[in-house]
């Protein structure tokens, strides 16, 4: 694998003591690259590199510590438990797996995956701060100024971080898939109470690698063990950047992290109700969302919390589920839209063995979902309230990438009058919601063995 650490001009902060330290982190990071890939003495040159990189690791957050400090800095004693966390928990942990493992190529992985994540979010989020690239904690915010502050942090942080720009494309995004998805989930909570708070970050593989992956040099187009290792520190960071500007959240620390499935993922959707859940496109790089969802309906038992101790195993495992599923032959995708969650969970149940079925519950809802994973058919319930379904199918059919979708009417209405309605917009058909669950499974069926003919 070809991995060169990239420093760009755009990680300077200004204050030279700080920058001329991080130039030299991200230099012990490549030559600990090199030495990974060089057979001939690589164990010892990896295990005085990684000395090498501790020890200036340790003294960069000595002289960042006393940066701040001369200048008050009011952050820093939270800064201080940033590097205390890494200082006493991370790096340890991570030398013990080195040192029982007698430095194998898969411990350097991890090693280098952990240290590069943890250094591309240390430079470009919690650094930032310190030359006064911070907003004041959000006091007292209406539900709508909350999420307009939220955008605003988010969005920001995405071009400081990435020079990427993201616009908010829905404040309601319901869990809907879209490419391959990395689902990222991190639990914190406080030591006084059982208060927790959960937050679900879900980023599109290629955003990952044209990010994280891009900084890193890494020339692949899909994930490998280091940059998920990367991405989980990278994306850590990000995280506590947001939750920095809310009210009390120094007082949270991090108590559980998991690396989900699309179908733990969309299992949490389907029995939470998140606070917040906002969805990003980043143009052409890709899309990414944040959810937060509140304490009193925080699940457990989903997915294996992550430690240092198990998580090349769990990484591994998380890879390998992945590329077994991408062997998988491609399942015909079928979009439920339908305000009934009975019918939704229902046609779910009924369809979910021969097709990868998606479940929306309006129109508007349909649109975001064809927009992120275009089915190949849709099931739209008739009667719908606001927005029924000849209003969705002429909306639809309005957007010229989406006008050969074949749709079918779910209606528990037969009359001709109602057929007439709809006829120009050239609907596959009607399905009623009377028939049994086998006929209506055998006309879909039909349908697509119609289509392959």
């Amino acid at each position: 694998m070809n991995t060169e650490f990239v420093w760009l001009d755009e990680f300077n902060i200004g204050v030279d003591i700080i920058d001329r330290e991080h130039q030299r982190l991200f230099k012990i990071i490549n030559k600990l690259f090199t030495f990974k890939e060089e057979e001939k003495n690589s164990q010892w040159a990896c295990q005085e590199g990684i000395k090498f990189f501790k020890s200036h690791a340790l003294k960069h957050f000595t002289d960042e510590e006393a940066y701040m400090a001369s200048i008050g800095y009011q952050g820093l004693e939270q800064h201080k438990r940033v590097h205390k966390g890494f200082r006493e928990n991370t790096l340890p942990a991570l030398e013990e797996e080195l040192e029982r493992s007698e430095y194998s190529p898969d411990a350097v992985d991890h090693f280098l995956g952990v240290c590069a994540g943890w250094l591309i979010g240390h430079t470009l989020t919690e650094d930032l701060s310190i030359v006064g690239k911070q907003m004041q904690k959000w006091e007292n915010l209406l539900p709508g100024e909350e999420v307009n502050a939220i955008k605003k942090i988010i969005t920001q942080l995405v071009f400081d971080m990435f020079h990427l720009e993201s616009q908010m494309i829905s404040d309601v995004y319901g869990g809907e898939r879209f490419g391959n998805g990395f689902y990222y989930r991190l639990v914190y909570g406080t030591r006084q109470d059982e208060k927790r708070q959960e937050i679900l970050l879900v980023l599109e593989e290629k955003l990952l690698i044209n990010t994280v992956g891009k900084i890193m040099g890494i020339q692949t187009n899909k994930l490998d063990a280091m940059l998920v290792n990367a991405a989980r520190y990278t994306a850590r960071q990000f995280v506590e950047r947001i939750m920095e500007h809310f009210p009390k959240m120094e007082l949270y620390e991090l108590k559980e992290e998991n690396l989900l499935s699309y179908e733990q993922f969309q299992k949490v959707f389907e029995t939470e109700k998140p606070q917040l859940s906002l969805l990003f496109n980043t143009g052409g790089a890709g899309y990414f969302s944040f959810c937060i969802i509140a304490s009193h309906q925080l699940q457990t038992g989903v997915g294996t919390p992550i430690v240092v101790e198990n998580a090349m195993t769990e990484v591994e495992k998380y890879l390998m589920n992945r590329e077994e599923q991408q062997k998988v032959a491609p399942k015909r995708k079928i979009l439920v839209v339908d305000d009934s969650m009975t019918i939704r969970q229902g046609m779910k149940e009924l369809l979910r063995e021969d097709y990868e079925v998606s479940l929306v519950e309006s129109g508007i809802a349909a649109i975001r979902a064809i927009t992120l994973n275009r089915p190949d058919l849709i099931l739209l319930d008739y009667e719908m309230p606001v927005c029924d379904g000849r209003q969705t199918l002429e909306m639809l059919r309005s957007e010229q990438s989406f006008t050969n979708i074949p749709v079918i009417f779910l209606t528990s209405r037969s009359d001709p009058e109602s057929v007439k309605k709809v006829m120009f917009l050239k609907p596959a058909g009607y399905l009623l919601k009377y028939l049994k669950l086998a006929e209506i499974k055998k006309k879909i069926d039909a349908f697509f063995a119609s289509e392959l003919s």
